[in-house]
């Protein structure tokens, strides 16, 4: 009797959710992006926004070593589409993103160091769209000793390499007014935030309502600013998530006509043929 007792509570036990304990990790918090589902696509204007918090606040910091200027004016990125200047209400796009010239524009404010192939000296030059983003460090040993020893991590695909993709990045951003528990010690240089694995991390609070001037009317909040910047690199990690989703629809409706198509043939060759 004691042990069939013993074996319900158990079962009570595991049928009930646990409840966080003091410095736990939380799971991110739920959110709806314009991307979900199979039919779902990146917000251009969004993805243009989540770009300017990327450069204002987090390129200081973190590298996006996989991603050129010309990715963001290919099909699907956030400059795809400007407005067009002689036609008012119209958007215009580029066959080639090397010539688009917001994506010109943004390549050009950056300065690249380079081998003069004539002198071989090293010289400076603008940058163009095929260039890659930026690294803010010279090596991981100068990330790392400019972060208190915790060198950033790459923003390429970091929705792809962390669990709960963009909802833990929004998460995260937004995770630092939780009230340290008592079993938690924090170090100098060193932050709480429940939604980051073991709860302490080095990066503090980036986020502040009006940190980012927006040119449209959208809230300048840190709570906006954090679905904006997320939506941005959630893009990154998977900058053809349209074309994929266009190109699986296609397949789909292909293979729905060849099924109708194989059925019929089946019932025309075995139409006279009892069974």
């Amino acid at each position: 009797m004691k042990r069939f007792i013993a074996t319900l509570a158990a079962l009570a036990a595991l049928a009930t959710p646990a409840l966080a304990a003091p410095g736990e990790t939380h799971a991110p918090q739920e959110y709806t992006w314009s991307w979900e589902g199979p039919f779902g696509t990146f917000d251009d204007r969004q993805l243009q926004r989540g770009f300017q918090v990327y450069q204002e606040v987090c390129a200081s910091c973190h590298s996006m070593d996989l991603l050129s200027f010309r990715n963001l004016g290919q099909p699907g990125g956030p400059f795809e589409f400007l407005p067009d200047p002689e036609h008012e209400g119209e958007l215009i796009t580029f066959a080639n993103p090397n010539d688009n010239p917001v994506v010109m524009d943004i390549a050009s404010r950056y300065t690249y160091t380079e081998i003069d192939l004539e002198t071989g000296e090293e010289m400076e030059r603008q940058g163009i769209p095929a260039d890659r983003f930026p690294n803010p460090y010279a090596n991981d040993a100068q990330a790392a000793a400019s972060n208190g020893g915790a060198a950033p991590p790459d923003f390429s695909v970091i929705v792809k390499a962390r669990p709960g993709g963009a909802e833990y990045i929004r998460s995260l951003l937004l995770g630092y007014d939780y009230e340290v528990p008592e079993d938690v010690t924090l170090l100098p240089g060193q932050h709480y935030n429940p939604y980051f694995p073991g709860g302490v991390l080095a990066m503090g609070p980036q986020l502040f309502d009006g940190a980012v001037s927006y040119a449209d009317d959208t809230p300048q909040t840190a709570e906006q600013y954090a679905a904006d910047v997320a939506a941005f690199l959630a893009w990154a990690s998977e900058p053809h998530m349209e074309q994929r989703k266009r190109m699986g629809l296609g397949v789909m409706i292909f293979l729905l006509i060849f099924a109708v198509l194989m059925w019929l043939a089946y019932r025309q060759v075995w139409a006279n043929v009892k069974h």
